[in-house]
């Protein structure tokens, strides 16, 4: 008795439905990647691009209605915008908050402003800096 097999030869009639789905998957995959590397590239530019106006904090002074802050303010040439600075009392509570704004066409401001408060403030705080 002899068996007929009805195995065809490999790769003779082209590619298997599994080996095409494979390929597909892997094209997918890839195109999937490369969007997603895209997409966080392009967030972490605009992230670290955007962020034109910076300020630090030099020193504070305060008093029982006002604190005097040292800002230094780095910045874009030519952009404006404000940094929002806040003082706590010695309790925690928040006794002032304030915006500075800088404009102009220095990079580099080093300026004392002074943020009112309700109560004797015992810090100065940079919460952040904006452009407008």
């Amino acid at each position: 008795m002899s068996t007929v097999s009805t195995r065809v030869p490999e790769g003779r009639y082209g590619r298997s439905s599994d080996e095409r789905s494979d390929r597909t998957l892997r094209v997918v995959g890839v195109v999937l990647g490369a969007a997603l590397i895209a997409v966080v590239g392009w967030f972490g530019y605009h992230y670290v691009a955007g962020t034109s106006i910076s300020a630090q904090v030099i020193a504070f002074q305060a008093s029982d209605k006002a604190v005097q802050v040292h800002l230094e303010v780095r910045k874009d040439a030519g952009a404006s915008g404000y940094c929002t600075v806040r003082s706590q009392s010695a309790d925690g509570a928040e006794v002032g908050r304030a915006d500075f704004r800088f404009s102009g066409a220095d990079t580099r401001i080093d300026e004392v402003v002074t943020l009112r408060t309700t109560a004797r403030g015992s810090t100065a705080e940079l919460l952040g800096c904006h452009r407008d």
